[in-house]
C-alpha cells in the first residue's frame, strides 16, 4: 500500500479522497492553488502544496507544478480525482517515467478511450452495439453533409477529443449542419485542443444509463450495475439514480455482461464507466467510456456497499479487487442530486460570492459530499458544483421522499443555487413515476414558461 497520495483536484472530490486515504492510513497531501488555500480539503489533509495561481492552466492544469509537488513530497501516488487532469494521456505518462503511479488506466487506455470515434471502433468489434456513425474523425463538411443524409436526420456532431457534453451539437437539417460544424469545430479546439468531431444518429427520446466497471492490474473485472443519468441540461447531469427505474432484470444483467465484456476488450483496470443510450424499446447503444471516478459515484457505493475511491487506491497499489462479480449485491435506491452555484431562472447562469450561512441536512439515508462551510469564498474560476446530496431508501419512492426531505432542509445563503430547481424535479408527477428522459429539463423549463 502507497504510504502517501498527492490529491490533484479541489472541492468535495478532494475531500472524498482524504476520506478514504485515511480510513486506509495512507497520508495526503493536497495540491492547491492560491485561491483554495483555506478551503475545506487543505484544512483536512495531512499537507499541502500551492501548485499556482487560480487560474487552472497554472495550477490544478498544470502538469510539471503537480509532478513537482508529488516529487518534492515524496508522494508514492497522484490521485487526480474527476475533470482537470483526470484522463490526460500525457499526464499519466508523465507520472510513470517519474515513477509516480497514476491512479487510474494505463496512459494507452485512456488514450484509446479518449479518442471517442476510436473507443466507438474498440467497442464495436468487442460486440457492444453502437448508434449509427462514423468510427474516425470527420474530414470536411462535405463529408459530413453525406453521411448525414446516409444516417437521417437528425444527427449530432462531437468532439472526438471530447467529454462531460461540452462540444455537441444536434443538427436537424443539411443548412443547419452547414453553419454549425464550422462552429462546433470551433468550440471543440477551444474545449480539447483539438477540432475534429465525429458523428452519430441523435435519439431525440432516450434514457441515459452508465455501467460502473472496476478492475484490478491481475485480469480481474467486474461491474457495479447501472445508473441512470437523464436528468440533464445541456448534456450536463442534475440528477442520478441507481438502479435504473426502467430496466428489468434481465436488460440488467445484459447490459452489465456488455460493460465487462468491452473493458475487458482494452485490459482495463482502476474505476471506469461506459456510458449507453438506452431507447424505449430497451435498445442499448455504447457512448463513450470514462476513464476516471464519475462525480455520481456515491449512489453505485450507496446501493452495493463498495468503497470505489478506496478500490481506486487498492487496484493501483498492485492488489486484487477485494470482492467478485458474485459479492455485488446491489439493494435498495439510491438518488443524487448536484447543487451548485448557478441561477436555474437566468438558463442556469454560474454565480459566485460568499457563503454566508450554511445548514446541511441529515437523518436516516443521507448523505452529503461538500467541502462547503459558512464564510468560504465560492470562487469564479471552477466548476459550479458545491454539494451532492444523496439519499438512500429501501425503495425509489422511499429514497426519493427523503431526498425531497434533505432538498428543504438545505440551507444555503450568500450565493443561488440549484435547490429549488431540484425540489420542483424531485416533486414532478413525471420523475416520480420513473418516466423522465434526456428531454425531461427541456420541457420542464417550458411548462414553467407557459
Amino acid at each position: 500500500m502507497f504510504k502517501k497520495i498527492l490529491i490533484a483536484n479541489r472541492g468535495e472530490v478532494a475531500l472524498r479522497i482524504i476520506r478514504a486515504c485515511r480510513e486506509l492510513g495512507v497520508a495526503t497531501v493536497v495540491a492547491h492553488s492560491d485561491e483554495d488555500r483555506d478551503s475545506l480539503p487543505v484544512r483536512l489533509a495531512d499537507e499541502s502544496f500551492c501548485i499556482g495561481p487560480a487560474a487552472p492552466s497554472r495550477s490544478y492544469l498544470s502538469i510539471p507544478n503537480i509532478v513537482t509537488a508529488a516529487l518534492v513530497t515524496r508522494s508514492d501516488a497522484i490521485h487526480p480525482g474527476y475533470g482537470f487532469l483526470s484522463e490526460n494521456i500525457y499526464f499519466a505518462e508523465i507520472c510513470e517515467r517519474c515513477h509516480v503511479t497514476f491512479i487510474g488506466p494505463r496512459p494507452e487506455v485512456i488514450a484509446a478511450m479518449s479518442d471517442k470515434a476510436v473507443a466507438r471502433e474498440k467497442m464495436a468489434a468487442a460486440g457492444l452495439p453502437i448508434l449509427p456513425g462514423t468510427n474516425r474523425a470527420l474530414r470536411s463538411l462535405e463529408e459530413a453533409q453525406e453521411l448525414a443524409l446516409e444516417i437521417g436526420y437528425p444527427v449530432i456532431l462531437k468532439a472526438a477529443a471530447g467529454g462531460g457534453g461540452r462540444g455537441m451539437r444536434v443538427v436537424t437539417t443539411e443548412a443547419e449542419l452547414s453553419q454549425i460544424f464550422p462552429t462546433a469545430q470551433a468550440e471543440a479546439q477551444s474545449a480539447f485542443g483539438n477540432n475534429q468531431l465525429y458523428m452519430e444518429k441523435y435519439l431525440e427520446r432516450c434514457r441515459h444509463v452508465e455501467i460502473q466497471v472496476m478492475g484490478d492490474n491481475h485480469g480481474t473485472i467486474v461491474h457495479l450495475g447501472e445508473r441512470d443519468c437523464s436528468i440533464q441540461r445541456r448534456h450536463q447531469k442534475i440528477l442520478e439514480e441507481a438502479p435504473s427505474p426502467a430496466m428489468s432484470a434481465a436488460e440488467r444483467l445484459r447490459l452489465g455482461e456488455l460493460a465487462v465484456r468491452g473493458a475487458q476488450a482494452i485490459s482495463y483496470s482502476n474505476a471506469g464507466t461506459l456510458e449507453f443510450l438506452r431507447d424505449d424499446d430497451g435498445n442499448a447503444y455504447f457512448l463513450e467510456m470514462n476513464t476516471r471516478i464519475q462525480v455520481e459515484h456515491g449512489i453505485t457505493e450507496a446501493i452495493t456497499g463498495v468503497d470505489l475511491v478506496k478500490e481506486q487506491i487498492r487496484v493501483a497499489a498492485g492488489e486484487r479487487l477485494s470482492f467478485t462479480q458474485d459479492d455485488v449485491l446491489p439493494s435498495g435506491h439510491a438518488i443524487e442530486c448536484r447543487v451548485t452555484a448557478e441561477d436555474p431562472d437566468q438558463d442556469f447562469a454560474p454565480r459566485y460570492g460568499a457563503i454566508r450561512r450554511c445548514i446541511m441536512p441529515g437523518g436516516p439515508g443521507i448523505r452529503i459530499d461538500s467541502h462547503l462551510y459558512a464564510g468560504y469564498e465560492v470562487p469564479i474560476h471552477y466548476d459550479s458544483l458545491l454539494a451532492k446530496v444523496i439519499a438512500w431508501g429501501r425503495s425509489r419512492d422511499e429514497a426519493a421522499d427523503r431526498m425531497e426531505r434533505a432538498l428543504a432542509e438545505f440551507c444555503i445563503d450568500g450565493v443561488p443555487t440549484t435547490i429549488p430547481f431540484l425540489r420542483r424535479v424531485i416533486g414532478d408527477a413525471e420523475f416520480r413515476a420513473g418516466d423522465a428522459h434526456t428531454d425531461f429539463v427541456s420541457r420542464l423549463a417550458s411548462a414553467q414558461a407557459q
